[in-house]
């Protein structure tokens, strides 16, 4: 086992120096006095210039526990398709933040599709980009970073999501899901805002099985729909009852292209 997992994406997505960041993710993530208790959030993982200002609004609205899982979708194709990273540590420019050990082997004893593996952890930046907003904002956070990958509809999902759910609540503590998705690629602005909101409102509703045939129906290129749709199982079978859209943006609004753009959505689940 790796004891520590280093950043791949810092001072590429993110700011690799320590001040840098910390002045960044302050500007992003507005002082929230009503955060709430929320099962899960959807947060973007670009660029932290493109999406950062999502994810962080995102967050300030959470309390976040002392446990977080990451679900991230599989962008290189590396190792296990449903991989649980079992490092001791994940480092960032803000320091080291733990694994939670207790989870990751109640969830990996428990599922037949979830197995320790850091290959598929190697070169993913969803997970990463995530971890300095939790760390940020809670200082003592530890983090289950999970790569998801695999085709829609498939059967495996809703297997881990049960799993997920009877996992947090046999071990009888406070845990937020966090389920890591960019929405629409390298489409126009009309037509990523029209697709992602077909998308969303199946979230919204938790609804997996809509959510499924509307991206096969319009083609919907969001990356992180195996983490999303994961989430959304989890979330009902810990009792969620909705999503509720709390900011969403596209690249266009940074870059000021808007003929091809990547689409942003932040999302709690409560």
């Amino acid at each position: 086992m790796e004891d520590i997992r280093k950043p791949v994406v810092a001072g590429y997505f993110y700011p690799g120096v320590k001040n840098q960041l910390i002045r960044l993710l302050k500007e992003f993530i507005p002082e929230e006095k009503n955060k709430e208790k929320v099962t899960a959030i959807i947060s973007p993982h670009a660029g932290y210039v493109y999406s950062g200002r999502v994810a962080g609004l995102t967050y300030s609205k959470v309390a976040i526990p002392q446990t977080v899982i990451i679900l991230g979708p599989n962008h290189t194709g590396y190792g296990e398709p449903y991989a649980v990273a079992n490092h001791k540590k994940w480092e960032t420019p803000l320091g080291e933040v733990e694994l939670d050990m207790e989870i990751v082997e109640s969830l990996t004893k428990k599922s037949r599709y979830l197995v320790e593996d850091n290959i598929a952890h190697e070169r993913e930046h969803s997970i990463e980009v995530q971890v300095p907003f939790i760390q940020h904002i809670r200082k003592d956070v530890k983090i289950v970073p999970i790569v998801l990958s695999g085709v829609p509809d498939n059967p495996a999902w809703v297997e881990i999501g049960e799993d997920i759910a009877e996992t947090i609540n046999e071990n009888k503590k406070e845990v937020l899901i966090v389920a890591s998705t960019d929405m629409t690629h390298y489409e126009s602005q009309k037509m990523a805002e029209t697709k992602d909101k077909y998308a969303l409102e199946a979230i919204f509703s938790l609804d997996e099985d809509t959510l499924i045939d509307r991206i096969f129906e319009k083609n919907i290129s969001m990356c992180g729909y195996a983490p999303v749709i994961v989430s959304m199982i989890s979330s009902k079978n810990l009792g969620a009852k909705e999503g509720i859209l709390v900011n969403y943006s596209t690249s266009g609004d940074t870059s000021g292209d808007y003929e091809s753009v990547v689409g942003y959505a932040g999302v709690i689940i409560k």
